[in-house]
């Protein structure tokens, strides 16, 4: 199945003729933007509207009053307002909402709209939130501001730790990250005459976002219609409502008349979803020849104001807390925590990324104390085939970490490494460090995680393809159309592709988790095949042929080669009628049903049975002047499972460890008293093409026989090594630790400054 070959949607998009949501303009649209007060946490008295609604091309002025339904937004837990209308949680809560003719009304009468607020106690540590007393992020909740607390124990990794002859102890922190996608949260709605709600939205769960809309708004969740044109980036920033309730709302007072909302960059580093900002304390005990005995753990993450998915993002941190490795011992607690701070949710990643910064540092602290080889202290304890993992789940899927490892010792990058680092420039430092990573795939344990497909053979004799699942750049579209053409042995040119429209195709469930091509691609592949039987069949009616499976499915027709008799697709198509001219099937996650140790606080995601792996290999380069950290080389070894468009894979692979990387060296939104000290892409840094080195990727031998074409999912796992490889290459650098991310000039002088204070 695999090829190189240019991606169905590249040059609409080098064109500019995709037309994404933030390219939609109705004609006769209307503007609608938020009032957001900036208060993190505060009691709202009265919200002004008179001013801002007497001027000339504003129509309407929204409070939490207008608001029908439950007003209540959230995936999991609906605990954020659409509108607020008593309390505002943090500074990217909004109040009102406005309804104007022209971009400039609306932006005039956000300005002129006030909110008269009482300062309400609050608090923005999630270890200060945690303590009795603390101010009450939502008051009155049951577990006062723990969103969530989750155990994962097996063994006793007390009595254990107590007779490790070695035992390493650290704390590590990690920032808030912003998802700083391309294409901000944005959208157009309309209210039709038959009073369905008809949304075009940036979003990658178009099929939960009709449920949200309608819980939120009190709507019946068939009169809304949501369609999700390509995606310019998501990452996680987009799974779940961000304009859809917004949008919705104002186009139910919009009197039919369509409505376009598009979040500026500052609002959305304002009012969307970041990475959770976490704090992470372990303690790894081993036998001295380096054999891991225990691992004990505590995560904190902070949420922010609103749950969002935070429970679900603890929850897959804790599953990945050990590594892929052998650990016969753990206990991992993990606490998720409300705080009046910018809301945290998904992001690439999702909880995996913070625990691995905190597991791969622990094996490099490990090795160094026993004075061992890195990588070789990894190859001694990774997991293998058919092996228990620490969480107690027998891995029966492909789980090739070693292969991963294996081609990285191999490389000449590591071959090189000391003599690479003693020829370093004058006062420039030069260390080379790994670091291994996995990733589950799917939703996990609790929830079902299935997707449907559907195939057409239209009148025109050509196939349809409805793809159900947002494509937000990924590139999953190109490669179901490559799955669908071989399975259907067309011509991808010959395909007609479906984006996600909840009127066309059937619910797929997100495009997130490392799912989005695994789950669905193996519903279209069933489609597929289903369809070509039923063309073959009845195209034995056509050709006299009592033995269909004689019969060849090719570019626009169906050929007998024994008969030398053909018939073309389009002419069945129109003896056909529509419903013999569809194929639909699904499928579903496998998910792990038998877990050996014990787990408790667990509801929705856990565990997982399949996982993604890849090693990662960083040389960087320290200036000892400036302090920053250059990567001058990186390279990436990855057990995705079969691979069906080696560019998409390589995409993946690369975009995930540059934005890793980003994490790694630069990207922190940081806060002060719940406001953004990095309000826009001025002060919230990330990396560009002159940041960045070239990305080496290989996809190592490897087969899911689960997986469509034997693959997996790689969307995330690309994420997660870069931090801990280039803080462990920095430390092997210059003799530093440094435990807090990212790596910022000013953190780096700083440990220097104190390694040579004590030297």
């Amino acid at each position: 199945m695999s090829g190189r070959f240019p991606r169905v949607d590249a040059l609409p998009k080098a064109c500019g003729a995709e037309r994404f949501a933030a390219d939609q303009y109705p004609e006769g649209c209307l503007w609608a933007g938020a009032f957001r007060p900036g208060a993190a946490h505060a009691r709202v008295l009265a919200v002004h509207t008179a001013e801002a609604l007497a001027l000339p091309g504003v129509l309407k002025v929204l409070t939490a009053a207008d608001v029908p339904g439950a007003n209540l937004q959230g995936i999991v837990h609906k605990d954020q307002p659409v509108l607020c209308g008593d309390v505002v949680r943090h500074a990217g809560d909004p109040v009102a909402l406005v309804l104007a003719e022209s971009r400039e009304a609306l932006e005039r009468a956000l300005g002129l709209l006030r909110a008269d607020l009482e300062p309400l106690p609050a608090v923005f540590d999630p270890r200060e939130a945690m303590r009795p007393g603390a101010p009450r992020v939502h008051a009155g909740r049951e577990g006062g501001n723990v969103l969530m607390a989750a155990e994962i124990r097996k063994g006793d990794a007390a009595r254990a730790l107590a007779a490790c002859p070695v035992v390493v102890r650290g704390t590590f922190e990690t920032p808030r990250q912003a998802p700083a996608f391309l294409e901000t949260e944005c959208g157009v709605a309309r209210r039709l005459p038959d009073g369905v709600l008809d949304m075009t939205v940036s979003t990658q769960s178009p099929f939960r976002d009709r449920f949200e809309v309608a819980q939120a708004l009190g709507l019946d969740p068939l009169s809304v219609r949501v369609r999700a044109p390509y995606l310019g980036g998501g990452f996680g920033g987009k799974d779940g409502s961000t304009v859809q309730c917004l949008l919705a709302l104002a186009a139910l007072h919009a009197d039919g008349r369509p409505v376009r909302m598009a979040w500026s960059r500052e609002e959305s580093f304002s009012a969307g979803y970041k990475r959770h900002p976490s704090i992470l304390r372990c303690e790894l005990g081993a036998d001295r020849d380096g054999t891991l005995r225990a691992l004990r753990c505590r995560m904190v993450l902070d949420t922010g104001a609103y749950a969002h998915l935070g429970g679900e993002v603890l929850e897959l941190g804790m599953e990945h807390m050990a590594g892929p490795y052998r650990v016969p011992h753990i206990l991992v607690r993990g606490f998720c925590v409300y705080t009046n701070n910018p809301v945290s949710g998904a992001m690439r990643g999702f909880g995996v990324a913070q625990a691995t910064f905190c597991a791969e540092r622990m094996m490099d602290r490990l090795a160094a104390k026993l004075g061992l080889d890195p990588l070789e202290l990894r190859l001694k304890n990774v997991l293998g085939p058919g092996e228990e993992n620490a969480c107690g789940v027998r891995l029966t899927g492909s789980t090739e970490a070693r292969a991963c490892l294996t081609a990285l010792r191999d490389h000449p990058f590591w071959a090189s490494r000391r003599e690479w680092a003693a020829q370093a420039p004058a006062r420039t430092r030069r260390g080379v460090a790994v670091a291994l990573a996995h990733n589950a795939m799917g939703y996990g344990g609790g929830l079902p995680d299935m997707a449907a497909a559907k195939v057409e053979l239209t009148e025109e004799g050509r196939f349809r393809i409805y793809c159900a699942v947002s494509d937000m750049g990924q590139g999953n579209v190109g490669g179901h159309a490559a799955m669908a053409a071989q399975a259907l042995n067309q011509p991808r040119e010959e395909l007609d592709i479906v984006l996600p429209d909840t009127e066309r195709c059937h619910p797929s469930g997100s495009s997130a988790a490392g799912r989005t091509t695994y789950t669905f691609g193996n519903a279209l592949l069933k489609a597929c095949a289903a369809m070509a039987d039923k063309v073959r069949a009845r195209a034995a009616l056509f050709l006299l042929c009592d033995d269909p499976s004689s019969l060849v499915l090719e570019s626009g027709r169906v050929i007998w080669p024994d008969a030398c008799k053909s018939v073309s697709l389009a002419l069945m198509a129109r003896f056909l009628p529509r419903d013999d001219r569809i194929s639909v099937a699904e499928f579903a996650m496998p998910v792990a049903r038998e877990v050996s140790g014990a787990s408790r606080g667990f509801v929705l995601g856990f565990p997982h049975l399949l996982f993604a792996y890849s090693a990662h290999l960083a040389r960087v380069e320290l200036d000892e002047l400036t302090g920053r950290v250059r990567v001058a080389d990186y390279f990436a070894a990855t057990d995705g499972g079969g691979v069906v468009l080696p560019q998409g894979f390589e995409q993946q692979i690369q975009g995930g460890a540059a934005q890793g990387l980003g994490l790694a060296l630069m990207e922190d939104c940081a806060s002060r008293d719940g406001r953004l000290l990095t309000p826009d892409l001025s002060t919230y840094l990330v990396p560009t093409a002159l940041d960045l080195p070239e990305i080496g990727s290989l996809a190592v031998p490897s087969h899911e026989s689960s997986g469509p074409g034997g693959l997996k999912g790689v969307g995330e796992v690309a994420m997660d090594a870069p931090l801990p490889a280039v803080a462990s290459a920095v430390e092997q650098a210059a003799g530093i630790r440094l435990d807090a991310a990212p790596l910022t000039p000013e953190r780096v002088l700083a440990a220097l400054r104190r390694a040579r204070k004590n030297t």
